[in-house]
């Protein structure tokens, strides 16, 4: 009798455990887009600030050490931004000082600093290294830096920037921070000598991984090239493949509207992403 309840026991017990590990699949099945969704539409705003922040950097250059242009007549900082140029020799360095609060020409509202420290033209090319101090954008904060390799013109004529990044971004009312380390291309297709910021258009391509200390890790390629608008504090179009562990899908930012809107596309599903405000 004690051997027939003893092989009871281990078939009930058999089946609870099978039936809670199933339960347990079935779960996991059933949130994992959700979640790759929630991070990856951190990811997609870490994106979003730092092409957001390479367009200040690239104007506080262009504007205040770039090649001279008598057609200026529009500068993309307004009054609240305090610039310090102090050269040295064919280089020398700049400071964007934001204060505690500043919004600039096209809506993206920042503080703290930028540093920028630019090196003699030789070449035709110079090498530009920036870094942060307490910089923050649009509510999230940016730290770390990386190095600006800048071509007054490319084979196409163009200004062109390769930029290797290591940056960190906080985000808010969350402890979760995100690690971006990767390679740009950014080149200046539209605005060039113009004289005023609110025409100017770049398009990037490029990878880049990003890893969040919640354990997540996304690697990125372009594979429709992203386009800026200065006038845009979002990226406008472009797509960006994405590699989450054993999952990818695609990033898309739309057809060239000035939005806070992108989708992410997994396994034949689309998802919303709102970029901040």
């Amino acid at each position: 009798m004690k051997n027939i309840l003893s092989k009871i026991t281990i078939v009930f017990c058999a089946t609870i455990t099978m039936i809670f590990m199933s339960c347990q699949v079935d779960n996991q099945e059933t949130e994992t887009p959700t979640l790759s969704t929630e991070n990856t539409t951190k990811a997609a705003l870490a994106d979003n600030i730092a092409e957001g922040t390479l367009n200040i950097m690239e104007n506080g250059y262009e504007e205040n050490a770039g090649e001279p242009n008598p057609l200026r007549t529009a500068s993309f900082f307004p009054s609240c931004t305090t610039i310090t140029i102090t050269t040295n020799g064919n280089g020398g360095t700049i400071v964007l000082d934001f204060g505690d609060s500043c919004e600039l020409n096209n809506g993206a509202i920042v503080s703290g600093k930028i540093n920028l420290e630019f090196g003699a033209i030789v070449g035709g090319t110079r090498t530009i290294n920036y870094s942060f101090e307490n910089y923050i954008y649009n509510g999230n904060g940016v730290s770390g830096g990386g190095e600006i390799f800048r071509e007054i013109a490319n084979s196409a004529g163009n200004p062109q920037s390769t930029v290797n990044e290591l940056i960190y971004v906080s985000f808010p009312n969350t402890d979760i921070t995100a690690t971006r380390e990767g390679l740009r291309i950014v080149e200046w297709t539209e605005g060039v000598g113009s004289g005023t910021w609110t025409d100017n258009v770049y398009e990037v391509t490029g990878n880049w991984d990003t890893t969040f200390t919640n354990g997540f890790n996304r690697s990125g390629v372009v594979t429709q090239v992203l386009v800026r608008k200065m006038s845009c504090m979002y990226l406008v179009s472009g797509k960006l493949l994405v590699e989450q562990g054993d999952l990818s899908g695609e990033i898309d930012w739309g057809n060239g509207t000035c939005d806070n809107l992108a989708t992410f596309t997994y396994d034949g599903t689309v998802y919303p992403i709102i970029l901040g405000n």
